[in-house]
């Protein structure tokens, strides 16, 4: 595993981070407590030293299952814990200084950690980012030693841009892929210059970028996948980055020929973002161990060629953008 500085987080984290989505139970199908510690010590064992989570997912159950994992580890206080807040409660204009020390203070218990690394506002509505109110809650909570440090979570680039005008943004996590590459033209050299850390999520598109699915994969009842194809509830950018499922296998199956059908397109897809210097770090997520050892497999990989580069740009461009639904 390689590690990339993030200065304004004042630690050296690996490129191939893990997203806890999943560990909630609740929005990608049903993952065990026995197989959700199983997912964290086969990240933890390859290197991986950065977890992303939030609160809404499962409702804390994410939270409470990397506390109880991290807890038991002699080296689970060397993992940093990025964690969010602005969707299980408050959600869309109930915010207060006081519902932020509240959120803050029920993830401490449930991660079991005497301040947050990294508390994100997850997705919340345009007008928090702009006025800045947002921000300086998480700056009194940083004085009080409950936060280390801030950052947010956005769905349009125009939110992302918002965010880096706010001193207290430390980190900004985006949804970045082969499938979404807006943020190339955006964001990424500007993040950059101002030493902002750049969390990459949904770095497989739900998946589609592993390149195993078909038009007729099926996903369980309570999968994002089958209940939020049309963004029913909530960004349609969420799940299959926006994309309708089947012609996002369609253009998958474009995209192995454009890239000489890898063995594994997933670790394509991930090296393909690790490329560019502008990002810390990527958090895929995984429901079984096996994925998250093909995850990591990408830090290692070799750079993508030139012309690689300018194939799946080109491709994107011509083949991909238009269809992509939602805010963006």
């Amino acid at each position: 595993m390689k590690y990339r500085a993030a200065s304004r987080l004042g630690v050296a984290v690996s490129e191939i981070g893990l997203g806890c989505w999943q560990l909630g139970g609740s929005q990608w199908g049903d993952v065990s407590e026995g197989t959700a510690q199983d997912i964290l010590g086969t990240a933890v064992d390859a290197g991986v030293n950065f977890f992303d989570t939030a609160d809404v997912y499962g409702a804390g159950r994410s939270e409470s299952l990397i506390g109880q994992f991290l807890s038991q580890r002699a080296d689970g206080h060397k993992v940093f814990v990025a964690t969010k807040l602005g969707r299980l409660h408050g959600y869309p204009d109930g915010y207060s200084s006081e519902l932020f020390h509240r959120c803050v203070t029920d993830s401490i218990d449930r991660l079991r950690r005497p301040k947050l690394d990294l508390v994100q506002l997850h997705c919340v509505p345009r007008a928090y980012l702009e006025s800045g109110q947002a921000f300086d809650w998480l700056a009194q909570l940083k004085k009080q030693g409950l936060i280390a440090h801030a950052g947010a979570s956005v769905e349009t680039m125009d939110e992302a841009i918002l965010c880096l005008r706010h001193e207290a943004c430390d980190s900004l996590q985006i949804i970045f892929n082969i499938y979404r590459q807006k943020p190339l033209e955006k964001v990424l050299e500007q993040a950059q210059r101002q030493g902002v850390a750049v969390i990459v999520r949904l770095p497989l598109a739900s998946g589609l970028l592993a390149g195993t699915m078909t038009a007729q994969s099926h996903f369980a009842a309570n999968d994002h996948r089958t209940f939020n194809r049309n963004g029913e509830q909530f960004n349609v950018g969420e799940t299959f980055a926006g994309l309708p499922f089947e012609k996002g296998v369609a253009l998958t199956g474009e995209l192995k020929e454009i890239v000489g059908r890898p063995p594994n397109l997933a670790v394509t897809a991930l090296r393909w973002i690790l490329d560019f210097p502008a990002v810390t770090t990527i958090i895929p997520g995984a429901t079984r161990p096996a994925q998250v050892a093909a995850n990591v497999a990408a830090s290692e990989a070799p750079r993508l060629s030139l012309a690689v580069h300018e194939a799946i740009r080109s491709f994107y461009h011509s083949r991909v953008a238009a269809h992509i639904r939602g805010p963006y």
